[in-house]
């Protein structure tokens, strides 16, 4: 894989690649600094924020609680919302939500021309639970009618979250742990406060007016529904094998099943996971201030390629040359 290295290299590439099949690691290696003001280097098990990769985990969780008859894909979200976030459609449901053809407004909107060192969400030390972002997410008109196409939605996933909250009573990070993490065996994974972390998580960082600075104020201090989990190239991998396993849910293949098509880039998309065009690829990505992440599994060979990084552009040169 002297191809990887050369990219790395080149690129000045921060993270982990790790590509493996059936469990068996092909190629792993870790470049650059997890933490560049104490000089400490990434390695192998460096945990690292993967921004929107973490969507599947929110899906499953919510999947998981339709299994159990709590909610139903047809489940309104405003059956749960009461008087909250008026501007959601009264026919959103669960399945617009978790296949972003819900048509909500966003509180964060990719398609708006936005530089990633902006700062978007005010007071990032205050978003510590999903109740928290209700007053971000207020506000934002309806962009089109639910089930009229594919809109990427951010902010329907906090929703998500937040409707999964209250339909079980539990809070979202534990409804994860309980129903992704610890099923999948993902013990190295888990939502971790930006202003504490652990030795062992890589800090993000970005250029900011010439000058490399953390994420510490781009993100919510503590991660919720729309992603930003931090985890490991050995956990993602871990994952993949427990989801077509069916030891997370028992309906794999419902997830995985295309649900709409994406206009751009020939993909499709399931219940939170990205679906290749013509394969049965499943991919999980995620890009934000100081994270990228793609991973991109073939359940017929079982093979797993997974690039982290704690730059905004950094997984992208080798993702776009190893992983499809």
């Amino acid at each position: 894989m002297g191809e990887i290295d050369k990219i790395a290299q080149e690129t000045g590439f921060s993270g982990v690649v790790q590509i493996d099949r059936g469990g068996q690691v092909e190629f792993a290696q870790a470049y650059g600094l997890a933490n560049r003001a104490y000089g400490v280097p990434n390695t192998l098990d460096t945990r690292f924020g993967i921004a929107s990769g973490s969507k599947g985990f929110t899906a499953l969780a919510v999947i998981s609680l339709v299994r159990e008859g709590a909610l139903e894909l047809s489940t309104t979200a405003r059956s749960l919302l009461g008087k909250d976030l008026p501007l959601i459609a009264d026919d959103v449901t669960i399945e617009h939500l978790l296949t972003h053809t819900s048509g909500i407004g966003d509180y964060l909107d990719e398609e708006v021309d936005a530089e990633i060192t902006d700062y978007f969400i005010g007071a990032a030390h205050d978003l510590a639970t999903t109740e928290a972002f209700l007053p971000l997410l207020d506000g934002h008109p309806t962009k089109f009618q639910a089930g009229e196409r594919f809109g990427y939605c951010n902010g329907g996933f906090v929703v998500l979250a937040l409707l999964a909250e209250r339909a079980s009573g539990v809070g979202y990070h534990d409804l994860v742990r309980e129903r992704v993490l610890r099923p999948a065996g993902m013990t190295r994974t888990d939502f971790l406060r930006s202003d504490e972390l652990p030795a062992d998580a890589a800090v993000g960082y970005l250029p900011i007016d010439g000058v490399d600075r953390t994420n510490v104020f781009h993100l919510p201090v503590l991660s919720t529904g729309d992603g930003g989990i931090h985890t490991t190239a050995a956990d993602i991998s871990t994952f993949w094998r427990a989801l077509f396993a069916g030891d997370i849910v028992s309906s794999v293949e419902e997830v995985v099943r295309p649900r709409c098509d994406v206009p751009e880039g020939s993909r499709r998309y399931g219940l939170g996971f990205w679906l290749d065009g013509t394969t049965d690829d499943v991919t999980l990505v995620g890009y934000d201030a100081g994270e990228s992440f793609k991973s991109t599994h073939d359940p017929h060979t079982g093979t797993t390629c997974t690039v982290l990084s704690n730059t905004s552009p950094g997984a992208w040169p080798i993702a776009r040359a190893f992983v499809s």
